[in-house]
């Protein structure tokens, strides 16, 4: 095996060859990134770019079928890049700024079917209007807990939510306020993120149809508006 001048497509170091594809297309593996790849490839799914390509679509209002049409690959293609993606999110946690207000809200949605009802319940800062944790699950004191727990840990100032009564009984009643007035920012954001995600408008043929699914999409969502996750 001879040393390439062919940069890596992932850490940008030197490759090396390492024998032919099975179209007879020269292979090259990467020693500091493990990977194998080739200098061109045929089927779009396999070039650098289309991740990045997939995850500006799903954001933009595409479902991921019209990303498979769009992108000219596979619909598996498109779930696994999102669900990936997702991943590596997660495993870069930022922290979160001590101290501040945030506005609590859950939207609803279904998985499967109609009558399947699930709610994304989330957080943002009443500052920056950035999103700051999610959670997916039923109505309830469980669900609406994983994200109050995240924010008390936090050194939550205040936690504006809507008149639900389900959060008197979850948030401490010094840091809790009741109003549907003063959750304007993430009311707004609601219609933002119905319009952009293709699953989540009203009155669409497109619906989620996995739990791990739906949260993969929302969290790349965030993930690329600046969400920060603990």
């Amino acid at each position: 095996m001879q040393v390439s001048t062919m940069e890596c497509k992932y850490c940008q170091k030197s490759c090396m060859k390492a024998g032919l594809a099975g179209n007879t297309i020269q292979r090259y593996y990467c020693r500091h990134c493990k990977r194998h790849q080739q200098e061109a490839y045929q089927y779009n799914g396999c070039k650098a770019y289309i991740e990045n390509r997939i995850v500006e679509l799903n954001n933009e209002g595409c479902g991921i079928r019209s990303i498979s049409r769009v992108l000219h690959i596979s619909p598996g293609k498109v779930l696994s890049s999102i669900k990936g993606v997702y991943k590596k999110q997660k495993n870069l946690k930022k922290a979160i700024v001590r101290g501040r207000e945030y506005e609590l809200d859950e939207m609803k949605t279904f998985i499967k079917r109609k009558k399947n009802k699930y709610w994304i319940v989330y957080a943002i800062d009443k500052l920056t209007r950035e999103p700051i944790d999610f959670t997916i699950g039923k109505r309830s004191k469980k669900t609406l807990r994983r994200i109050v727990d995240t924010l008390v840990m936090a050194g939550a100032k205040k936690i504006y939510t809507d008149k639900l009564k389900l959060y008197t009984y979850i948030i401490p009643k010094e840091l809790h306020v009741r109003s549907q007035y003063k959750i304007n920012r993430i009311e707004r954001k609601n219609l933002s993120i119905r319009t952009h995600l293709k699953r989540l408008s009203r009155r669409t043929i497109c619906f989620s149809r996995s739990k791990e699914m739906l949260e993969a999409s929302i969290g790349v969502y965030f993930g690329r508006n600046s969400c920060s996750f603990i």
